[in-house]
């Protein structure tokens, strides 16, 4: 008898999100599913996990096919919890992270928690996608990136690659009918430019608000994320963890060579 998939959910928006609920939804048309999330909105954790204080583990919901568990940790705590002590003698055959209320395109990959849970997956070899929705309204509609994930996971457990994959999907915010198709595409050049916003509180205690904006330092490149959302198609960009700025090696190693002979 043919093995039924196991696929692992997680977040970093935490459990009670709309979109962690949306993605198990989407995870159980392919099997089994075992879910863990954060109890705590985590976004912004990378892949932070916790080393100095205890983790708290709670189930929240168990029956047939579906056990879903509330950690006190982050999205990377999540995924460690499941692959290195509650499903360690059992192969998962996906890691599914979101669906994230909000943008992962561009640098936010580096940020995103719901991101860092997705890589984290790929460390233990198995093939793993971030999925997103470009829309941080709690009560979002995640109809399009159902539909566009489930196509997308479909194709990664059915014509496996050979190699570590880890998938970043961003999905616009658009009806299903409204969105032009998928486009792998890589990851666009920009950066978030951050303002503080200095306030008091009432001892007359000086504190800081964080804010931004996204800077997209190549608007004009069309084969970005960045375009690719902005024209309503739902972006893919293969992700690795090999940070190596290859195209400075050589350039690196001339430069201290020179300096040595000095």
């Amino acid at each position: 008898m043919k093995r039924e998939r196991l696929i692992f959910v997680t977040n970093d928006d935490s459990y009670a999100s709309k979109g962690f609920e949306a993605a198990i939804t989407l995870a159980r048309r392919f099997g089994e599913v075992v879910a863990v999330a954060p109890m705590t909105p985590q976004s912004g954790k990378s892949q932070a996990f916790t080393i100095y204080e205890p983790l708290y583990l709670k189930t929240l919901r168990k029956e047939e096919g579906l056990h879903v568990y509330g950690l006190s940790g982050t999205p990377v705590d999540c995924v460690k919890m499941a692959f290195d002590h509650l499903l360690l003698d059992r192969k998962i055959d996906l890691v599914l992270s979101g669906i994230n209320h909000g943008s992962n395109s561009a640098v936010n990959v580096l940020y995103s928690g719901t991101m860092g849970a997705a890589i984290e997956g790929s460390f233990y070899g198995c093939p793993s996608v971030g999925l997103s929705l470009t829309d941080h309204d709690a009560d979002a509609d995640f109809e399009a990136a159902m539909l566009y994930g489930e196509r997308i996971i479909r194709a990664v457990l059915e014509r496996p690659l050979q190699t570590q994959l880890c998938l970043n999907v961003n999905v616009p915010v658009a009806r299903p009918e409204e969105i032009r198709g998928v486009k792998v595409c890589r990851q666009a050049r920009g950066f978030w430019r951050e303002s503080f916003v200095s306030c008091r509180d009432p001892h007359d205690r000086e504190y800081f608000w964080l804010t931004g904006a996204f800077s997209n330092h190549e608007p004009e490149a069309d084969d970005t994320d960045e375009r690719a959302l902005e024209e309503k198609y739902v972006s893919v960009v293969p992700v690795q963890v090999d940070m190596t700025d290859y195209r400075n090696l050589a350039a690196v190693e001339q430069m201290l060579a020179d300096d040595t002979q000095q």
